[in-house]
Order: structure tokens, then sequence, then C-alpha cells
């Protein structure tokens, strides 16, 4: 209380500057007193943060204004998250895979890898009966079509994914990754699917594998007349309307042609140009995943 201190001792002592102190016992000294001690509690109040009601306006006729610091910590930046239950402090997100991987989305993790041709990494995911052997459009890679991995391997497909050379004809890759796949212990029948160049070269594929496929799924494939009329296993093409590559024209024309196919169905998104696995990552993604899903569940014998 030093300033109180300071601001009594001064005011015990002088009365009004310029003016004889008032006579009497004791009286000028207490409202000297008196006046010293309410001018200290108002500057103490200020100083305090607190309010000076009427008797806080500063000299010259401009209110005093006092901005009460802050009690609210500045929350620093996390790069995990927070637990409930553990006093606020972050969990530490979960590494990124590391290790032998298919284009860098599928790791061990996720199946067994393997590798073909000239050291080319591929990936068998699940543990069904049906295996399910995906092919990629020209200039893509594996990655897209991990909505459709995820989703079979979920219904209980055993799902082969691999990587292709841009050298490599893509019906001889389907062909030799369908031969491997059914190689597998437990393996009874096989599904083709592909997008873009991979849908068109599947049905020949089916063809050259025999009666081990269940079936093919083509989206946005260019299927010619010829290899849709020597089709004997049930198809299932999927496009956009307005694509100039398997569009709703293609889809039609091969639909006609695969007159032997014992389920011949098709899916058009109309007003769309979407081309093959660019379908997952749209608003008819659910759509395409779950009319796949269905149509190898229909067609995967039951077993």
């Amino acid at each position: 209380m030093r300033r109180l201190d300071e601001g009594v001792r001064p005011a015990a002592s002088a009365g009004t500057p310029g003016k004889p102190p008032v006579k009497g016992p004791g009286r000028a000294p207490v409202t000297a007193l008196m006046a010293g001690s309410v001018a200290v509690l108002v500057a103490v109040l200020s100083a305090c943060g607190g309010e000076a009601g009427t008797g806080a306006a500063a000299s010259g006729g401009a209110t005093a204004q006092t901005t009460a610091p802050s009690t609210a910590p500045a929350t620093p930046a996390s790069s995990g998250t927070t637990t409930p239950g553990t006093g606020g402090s972050p969990t530490p997100s979960s590494p990124p895979p590391s290790g032998p991987s298919v284009s860098g989305c599928y790791y061990g993790t996720d199946g067994k890898l393997f590798t073909h041709g000239d050291d080319l990494p591929g990936l068998i995911g699940g543990k069904g009966p049906v295996g399910v052997v995906i092919s990629y459009e020209r200039r893509g890679n594996a990655c897209t079509w991990r909505p459709l991995f995820d989703r079979l391997v979920g219904a209980g497909f055993r799902v082969l994914v691999y990587a292709r050379a841009s050298a490599d004809v893509p019906e001889d890759a389907t062909v030799a990754m369908g031969k491997r796949l059914a190689k597998e212990k437990g393996v009874k029948r096989l599904f083709l699917v592909g997008g873009s160049i991979g849908a068109t070269t599947a049905v020949p594929a089916a063809a050259k594998l025999g009666e081990k496929v269940a079936g093919v799924v083509a989206l946005s494939g260019q299927i010619s007349a010829e290899h849709a009329a020597a089709l004997t296993v049930p198809l299932l093409q999927v496009g956009s309307a307005n694509d100039d590559y398997g569009g709703a024209d293609d889809v039609n024309a091969a639909r006609a042609a695969a007159a032997k196919a014992p389920d011949n169905q098709i899916l058009i998104i109309p007003g769309e140009s979407l081309h093959a696995s660019q379908l997952f990552a749209s608003p008819h993604a659910e759509q395409v995943l779950g009319t796949i899903e269905a149509f190898m569940s229909k067609h995967s014998g039951g077993e």
C-alpha cells in the first residue's frame, strides 16, 4: 500500500493552495485526509482495472477507458487430435505407411504383395472364393480404384490390383493377372473389371481365360461388336452419357451386340462426361459402387 501512504501524508499537512487552513480543532487535517483518500482510492481502482464511476473522468473531459486483459490462454497448434478424458493432450496422428507398395497406395497391410514382369508390384487383398482383377486406364494407375478395392474386399471378394508398364498390352496383362489370381488357394471364380482401355480389353481377355470367368465389368469401355458378340458371360457396362470414349453410344452399341451374354446390364450417368475411375470420386460414386457389388454378388455362384 505504498501509493496509499504516499497520498495520505501530504494531504494531512496541507490545505487548499493560496488559502489559509480552516480553523477548528482537527477539522482541516481530517477533511484533507478524506479528500486525499478518495483520490487515492479512485487511482487504485483505475490502476486495477476497476470502474471509477462518474469520478473516473480524466482531466480535459476525456473519459479514461481500461481494457481488461484476456484470461484465456492461446490454443497452440497441434498436428494430432485431442482425446476426451486425457486432459486435452494431443494424440499424434498415425505415421504414413512405408515399405513396398503398389503405386504408393496399397501396402502389405492391405494384403499380399507380389511382383510380376519386370519386377512390377501387385497385391491381392481379401480372402473370399471369388476373385476380381482390376485393370486401370491407359495413363492411370491403381490408386484411383481404391474405393472399389475397399468396397469389394469388404463384401468378401478377393481383389487383385497391379502396376502395368506403359509398353504392356492391357489385354495380355489382364490375362496374366487372371491366371495368377486363379491359382490362389480357394479361388473358384473370377470377375474382370476394367476402366477405359482396361474395360475394352477385358472382354477378349475373358474369352482367353475360359470357364473360371464369372463376368465382366467395363467402365467407360469401347468394346468392339465382334468381341461383344463372342461374350458368353454376364456383362455390366458403366459409363457417362457425354463421355467421348465409352459414353452412351459406345455402351449401347456393345449391349446390342452382346446377345449371348446371359445378363447384359448397363448404367449410364446422365449429363456427365466422367471417365472410368473418375466416377468413384464423384457424387455418383455410391450408385456406381453399389451397382458393381450387386452385379458381382448376383453372379458369384453363391459361394
